[in-house]
């Protein structure tokens, strides 16, 4: 397997594509936006130049990464070659299934698709194609280019052979893959989310402030991030739409998004991509520095 396609260039897409060129295999990073593929391309860029600072790698692997991603705005195109596809788009079921269903259509017959989706179920997912025993989960982690893990979630009909070789790829990315069922927010965000949805409650209830919650999680749980912090980080309305995925798919009281989550979101107060969230995220302090943290 050499010929990866990547949809979706924000955060999550450029950083898969730039971890699977950077170690040898040829990507289309696939958007329907031009101006989305040349951001993307620069975070790539900026990416690897932080790494080559920091002697993480060769500057000649730089160019040698670049040069292996192609990008594409055409869906048809941007897959017609491709052995393996990872879509990143965004976190909506809808949206999602109906890239897979077109990608039924345009994919190679033999070609595994895989969703980065952080909590939707990849069994509903591969419901909208005719090859439910190809489709997998393969939820990076943010930053993908530091962050070690990926969850390899299986749906109700993925085949053995597909799982065994995304695990194999996924550590010849430098991953450690872990394999889990497909239940509503996976391992990560089944733990995860609920305790970050706890500490927005208890900035809602009075109980403490922002950085006191933080500091207590930071330096009681050696946590290298705050809850709140983290959520900044995350995504505000990627919290609220994984908690809601959550509490539709328990149907239990305790992963009811909370209220202050829910008006941030209508607010715009998004976190870090907005500029603000928990924390003030101006001039001062843009994304680059909280990604810092994590190098």
């Amino acid at each position: 397997m050499n010929k990866i396609a990547v949809i979706g260039a924000g955060t999550m897409g450029n950083g898969i594509a730039h971890v699977f060129a950077q170690h040898e295999y040829d990507v289309n990073l696939i958007d329907i936006s031009e101006n989305a593929l040349g951001r993307g391309i620069s975070n790539i860029e900026k990416n690897l130049d932080r790494m080559v600072a920091r002697e993480k790698i060769e500057p000649g692997l730089k160019k040698a990464t670049l040069d292996r991603i192609s990008t594409f705005t055409s869906l048809q195109e941007g897959v017609s070659n491709a052995e393996l596809i990872v879509e990143a788009a965004t976190e909506n079921v809808e949206l999602k299934k109906a890239i897979f269903k077109d990608l039924d259509n345009f994919a190679p017959e033999g070609s595994i698709l895989a969703t980065n989706t952080s909590s939707i179920s990849i069994t509903e997912i591969a419901a909208a194609t005719g090859r439910a025993e190809q489709v997998i989960g393969m939820h990076f982690m943010n930053p993908v280019p530091i962050m070690k893990l990926v969850e390899i979630i299986r749906g109700y009909s993925t085949s053995n052979e597909v799982t065994a070789l995304i695990m194999k790829v996924s550590k010849t990315l430098g991953k450690i893959p872990v394999e889990v069922n497909d239940y509503p927010g996976f391992v990560a965000n089944r733990i995860l989310m609920p305790m970050i949805n706890e500490a927005i409650l208890t900035l809602h209830e009075g109980v403490a402030g922002v950085k006191e919650i933080d500091t207590v999680m930071k330096l009681g749980m050696a946590h290298p991030m705050g809850p709140l912090q983290l959520a900044d980080f995350i995504g505000l309305d990627v919290c609220l739409s994984i908690m809601k995925v959550l509490h539709d798919g328990f149907g239990q009281s305790k992963y009811a998004p909370c209220p202050l989550l829910v008006n941030m979101v209508r607010a715009g107060k998004l976190g870090v991509k907005a500029g603000e969230g928990f924390y003030d995220y101006s001039e001062s302090r843009k994304a680059e520095k909280v990604a810092d943290q994590f190098a």
